[in-house]
């Protein structure tokens, strides 16, 4: 083994496929927060590729939790360290969007009510990678996924993405952000602004699914950055309440850019790409009415 790879706190032996997006944020969330801190790990494609019995690619304490309760865990994991004194190790959720926007948000919600005191960091894929490509609550309007197919009566999924990250905030939690596996050195800015902090704390990072979205490995960066320069994928963070945006692309490209490199929007006629431009362009401008006057 290198020297570089022993270096990563997330090992480079895991099972995750070539290119894939969700095992590059899994390393830098761990490489950035350092060795003092437990990670809480729901059921997902990054609990299948990274902790096959009896194999594991961590280099940390590690805990798999239930689709529906990870910050349930999480919440016990923090209690307890707290309890016995412990002020400095890190409590780290890792979820995907299916355990965070869907099946996991009641406990999830009920957490943040508490404020109890972790860092939840969700790998945005936008789909239910780990059991068929089926859609959740990330994924982007008109999309094709196993249970929203194109035909000619619904084209896709019809309903638009959660606004997970305003969720997160409205629960007047101290810090709540989106990033990017393409901006990493944003990424890891908001991670470490998120270390420092104490009480919930939530980061959602799209990380672009090659296997899910239908695309080459090589081009899950690309994908990722054309997202945010697109503005489908938006940087920006809430701090104590006060709203932050992060970067604003001048001038932004055309959706169809992104859009057409990936399968599961390659039916899509130019009158739906339009649908989602003009989506797209409406969602920037509730984005940039909360920039504070």
């Amino acid at each position: 083994m290198s020297f570089q790879s022993e270096m990563h706190l997330y090992a480079p032996g895991h099972s995750g496929c070539p290119g894939c997006g969700s095992s590059t944020t899994l390393r830098h969330i761990v490489d950035t927060l350092g060795r003092d801190i437990i990670v809480v790990n729901a059921t997902g494609c990054m609990e299948i590729t990274s902790s096959l019995y009896p194999n594991s690619a961590w280099r940390t304490p590690y805990i798999h939790a239930n689709f529906e309760n990870a910050a349930s865990v999480a919440t016990g994991v923090s209690q307890a360290l707290r309890a016995q004194g412990n002020d400095h190790t890190l409590v780290v959720c890792i979820a995907g969007d299916g355990a965070t926007y869907d099946i996991g948000i009641a406990a999830l919600s009920g957490a943040f009510d508490r404020n109890e005191d972790f860092i939840y960091c969700c790998y945005d894929n936008q789909l239910y990678a780990n059991t068929g490509m089926q859609k959740s609550g990330a994924t982007p309007f008109l999309a094709e996924t196993n249970t929203s197919q194109f035909g000619s009566a619904i084209r896709g999924n019809q309903c638009d993405r959660k606004p997970i990250v305003e969720i997160a905030a409205v629960h007047n939690i101290p810090y709540a952000a989106s990033a990017s596996i393409a901006f990493i050195a944003d990424l890891k800015n908001k991670l470490q602004k998120a270390a420092k902090m104490k009480g919930a704390r939530f980061i959602a990072i799209d990380s672009p699914c090659c296997l899910g979205a239908g695309f080459d490995g090589k081009l899950t960066f690309e994908i990722a950055r054309l997202a945010v320069q697109t503005r489908l994928w938006s940087l920006f963070e809430f701090e104590n309440g006060l709203f932050k945006l992060n970067y604003d692309p001048q001038p932004p490209k055309p959706v169809e850019e992104c859009l057409r490199l990936q399968k599961r929007f390659r039916k899509l006629t130019a009158e739906e790409i339009l649908s989602i431009q003009k989506k797209t362009d409406a969602n920037w401008e509730k984005t940039i009415a909360r920039i504070p006057k």
